[in-house]
């Protein structure tokens, strides 16, 4: 039986899940090779994790610096290969879409679709699609979103984007099936990391009718971050998913999930739209 990879490769690593999901990886033994866009990134990481962190310095939206990637791992691997890949790199802005520049919604596809798939077919071959492969095929975990099923006001190109990774994964672990590659979709719930505060900046909608409630958004998130699962936790159940041997198709790692996942999906479309321009104040009260 073919012996099972302890190396990992995780995009987006700076902050937030991916540095939560290095931590935990590299407690639990594994080498993990993760995505950095700055020098400084990749030195205070490699500090920090040592010799079981190999930094990869590439923006997953630039195809030359991914296939440099690729090579290297290769180089640095010597005939073996990965036992994962986490494809958590993305970017979140709000705005609403009759405002929100095209250029912006763009970058979302971008980082967040784009980017995967080209990070993907760069690192199939080490994940076990090929001829001969030495160890035994690894797996693929696509970060979603609670918003790649669950939509909400001012996220449209966040949740666009998160849609399109929840299809692509599907597609893509019926063809995978080939390899034995599985592939998993994971899709977080609120994290305490600040990915919405830190990318929104809502100083450009003053003029419109969308302010209002888009500084009550912004509170609101703010809120939910504060209460949000931490990036440890997030991390943890990673690995756990990772080390599964029968991973379930997708997981919702959801804070508050009755109210947070479940019920969002099984009201009528109208009644979530109404209780979401409530909350949002997009619906004025009579």
């Amino acid at each position: 039986m073919k012996a099972v990879s302890k190396n990992i490769l995780i995009t987006g690593v700076s902050t937030g899940i991916g540095y939560g999901a290095v931590r935990q990886f590299v407690g639990r033994g594994y080498t993990v090779f993760g995505s950095v866009r700055t020098q400084t990134d990749a030195d205070r990481l490699q500090a920090e994790f040592g010799d079981k962190f190999i930094p990869l310095l590439f923006d997953v939206t630039d195809a030359n610096a991914v296939a440099e990637a690729a090579r290297f791992v290769t180089e640095r691997l010597a005939g073996s290969g990965l036992g994962g890949l986490i494809n958590n790199a993305g970017i979140a802005i709000g705005g609403p879409l009759q405002h929100q520049p095209v250029a912006t919604i763009r970058q979302h596809f971008d980082v967040n679709v784009l980017g995967l798939i080209q990070v993907t077919q760069a690192f199939l071959p080490l994940l076990g699609a090929r001829d001969n492969h030495p160890v035994q095929p690894g797996r693929i975990q696509n970060i979603s979103s609670v918003n790649g099923q669950v939509a909400i006001p001012f996220m449209g190109a966040y949740v666009g984007s998160k849609h399109a990774v929840e299809g692509l994964s599907h597609s893509l672990r019926r063809e995978l099936v080939l390899f034995g590659i599985k592939v998993i979709i994971v899709g977080p719930g609120a994290v305490k990391t600040p990915i919405w505060g830190k990318g929104t900046d809502i100083s450009s909608y003053t003029t419109t009718a969308y302010y209002p409630a888009m500084k009550r958004f912004l509170t609101q998130v703010e809120a939910a971050e504060n209460k949000g699962l931490s990036i440890d936790y997030l991390g943890e159940r990673l690995v756990d998913i990772h080390e599964t041997a029968q991973p379930r198709i997708r997981y919702a790692l959801v804070p508050h999930k009755l109210t947070g996942w479940i019920l969002p999906r099984l009201l009528p479309a109208r009644a979530l739209d109404w209780i979401l321009g409530r909350i949002s104040g997009l619906t004025p009260p009579k």
